[in-house]
């Protein structure tokens, strides 16, 4: 037993001390160390696996979204404009807009220098935004790029295989007429947001629901596709302009302020029964299309935001309201063969000497001296309670923005001569759409209307989202006072009148010349050389189908409104009967001598 002990112990011992078991055996532990290892390490693995794709999961697809996605807010499909005929005013097209992800763009320098001439930037100024953005995942760089500047870029995109550069396709703004109903129009900044005109006053119809788009990019910033959420457009206006009429009031307008070498000019057509405008214009003016490339007075609408005295228009609201509370008579005759006048101190004259004259004929002649007797026949009360009526010193409330209240003074802060200088149309700011809307209310038969430009929302669909009706702001004479009142305005037009050169054969026309001097603030005075020159009437006379008045500011060579607005006035209105096919009311061969300017 003992013996076979000790053979076992020696054998085992031979075994463990043969020199070629030894290397074996220590290669087994290192095998067992090394799989071990080989576990853990899998395990590891597994266990991080099992953490990204189970665990954090969520977070690190966002991640990853961020750094190879995109997301861009892009403005919709603006709302088209019409004119009354549903002629295109204002619509959207297409343009391509670069964008750059500056993380993933490696050399700023170069694709600066190439970049900045095509897209108009200064190189230094596009690298430093680069670097400066660096870890940006999305900046703009040019929108809105014409399509020959949008090819070059997308050539030398290709050719140089500069990453981290693509195209968005955005909606621009484009309004097909040009200059045409600018100031009406407006335009709108390159986000397509409202900034002036009909674009900003409705620009919460016009502009729709934004939309979003996911555009994904590759390791090197290469677009590879965008997927963009449908936006819903905006609503379509039609307005109650009429592009062809407003084309002929611009012509026209334009023509005079040339001819007179005019400060500036505006013409504004309004339908006396409803209140539509018809047509709208100012000169200077601009093409919305490139509002960047005008100046601020080009831009402004001076329809209703430019105040001046009114002058001898403002003797039709005087006729009116002294016919109205009836301290005049039609036969009522008016010395005025001094040919001045002289209240509170101060003298206020007649261009031209006249003799004894009758009411109407105060009017037909533009007698001051007239005018004041009958504005102190009238007293400060009620003639203050007329103009007031007549609209002057409030908003009429049109649909643009911009529009100024004008300058009416309370009674208790007139002076002695305040009365006499309100009779013929001092010391009173209108702005031309003021008057224009008084003369509409003689010629409707005394309702004073409010003044609109927009008659329809229409929704992308065609459906109707909102109408425009035509609204009485109040009645302010009488039927009765309004028909004679403008009996004595188409006398103004006639033989004896200031504004012959307004006639116009077939048609009869009711209306009043202007010749305002310009007060000088510099010297307390009224100017001598400046004046603003202006017609403002309706025609037919007795059925009227169009009110309208002309302004021209600062005239050279003639300042009197019957010799440099009447005969614009005539010439508008000559047009837009034949293009409206309005029919003569009369026959005549009568013509009509020039008498004295006013």
């Amino acid at each position: 037993m003992a013996k076979r002990r000790r053979q076992k112990t020696e054998t085992r011992k031979l075994w463990d001390e043969d020199p070629v078991r030894i290397p074996f055996q220590r290669s087994r532990k290192r095998s067992s160390v090394l799989v071990t290892v080989i576990l853990f390490g899998f395990a590891v693995i597994f266990l991080r696996l099992v953490n990204l794709m189970v665990i954090d999961h969520k977070k690190l697809a966002e991640r990853a979204a961020e750094q190879y996605t995109v997301k861009e807010i892009l403005i919709p499909q603006r709302g088209i404009i019409w004119d009354r005929r549903m002629r295109e005013m204002a619509t959207s097209v297409e343009a391509d807009s670069l964008y750059a992800v500056p993380s993933k763009i490696k050399d700023t320098r170069n694709l600066s220098r190439e970049l900045a001439p095509l897209i108009k930037v200064s190189s230094k100024k596009l690298n430093m935004t680069l670097l400066k953005k660096k870890d940006r995942d999305f900046i703009w760089l040019a929108r809105k790029l014409d399509m020959n500047t949008a090819l070059k870029v997308s050539a030398l995109r290709e050719q140089a295989g500069y990453g981290g550069l693509g195209f968005l396709t955005e909606s621009k703004r484009y309004y097909p007429k040009g200059f045409t109903a600018s100031h009406i129009l407006g335009f709108t900044d390159i986000d397509n947001k409202g900034i002036a005109g009909i674009e900003l006053m409705y620009d919460k119809y016009l502009r729709g629901e934004a939309s979003s788009v996911y555009v994904s990019m590759d390791a090197r910033g290469n677009s590879l596709s965008g997927d963009v959420r449908e936006a819903v457009a905006g609503n379509n206006l039609l307005l109650t302009i009429d592009e062809r009429l407003q084309y002929i009031v611009e012509k026209e307008l334009s023509a005079a302020v040339k001819k007179w070498k005019a400060k500036a000019g505006v013409a504004i057509m309004m339908n006396p029964m409803t209140g539509e405008i018809l047509a709208m214009a100012d000169r200077p003016t601009y093409d919305p299309n490139f509002p960047g490339k005008s100046r601020p007075y080009q831009r402004r609408n001076r329809a209703i935001t430019d105040l001046y005295e009114p002058g001898s228009t403002m003797k039709a609201v005087l006729a009116a309201a002294a016919l109205e509370e009836g301290v005049v008579g039609l036969d009522e005759e008016f010395d005025v063969s001094q040919g001045y006048i002289v209240v509170g101190g101060k003298r206020i004259r007649d261009v031209h000497k006249h003799e004894i004259i009758t009411f109407p004929e105060v009017i037909q002649k533009s007698s001051n001296v007239g005018a004041v007797q009958i504005g102190l026949k009238l007293g400060k009360e009620r003639y203050y309670n007329y103009i007031r009526k007549f609209g002057f010193g409030k908003k009429t409330g049109i649909d643009l923005p911009g529009e100024v209240r004008g300058i009416l003074r309370k009674t208790e802060d007139w002076s002695g001569t305040s009365l006499a200088a309100l009779s013929i149309g001092q010391e009173i700011g209108v702005t031309p759409l003021q008057l224009l809307a008084a003369y509409a209310a003689i010629a409707n038969g005394g309702v004073l209307m409010k003044p609109y430009v927009v008659s329809d929302i229409i929704s992308p669909a065609g459906k109707p989202v909102k109408s425009v009706s035509p609204t009485v702001r109040r009645r302010v004479i009488s039927e009765e006072t309004a028909a004679v009142v403008r009996d004595i305005l188409k006398t103004v037009v006639e033989e004896g009148g200031t504004a012959t050169k307004a006639y116009i054969k077939g048609n009869l026309v009711a209306g009043k010349t202007g010749t305002a001097q310009i007060f000088d603030p510099r010297t307390g005075r009224y100017s001598r050389k400046r004046y603003v020159s202006s017609f403002v009437g309706f025609v037919p006379a007795d059925n009227p189908r169009i009110a309208l008045i002309v302004v021209i500011y600062e005239p050279k060579g003639s300042v009197y409104g019957g010799v440099v607005a009447a005969p614009v006035f005539k010439n508008i209105v000559e047009h837009t009967f034949a293009y409206l096919d309005v029919p003569m009311e009369r026959e005549e061969n009568q013509i009509v001598l020039a008498s004295t300017p006013r």
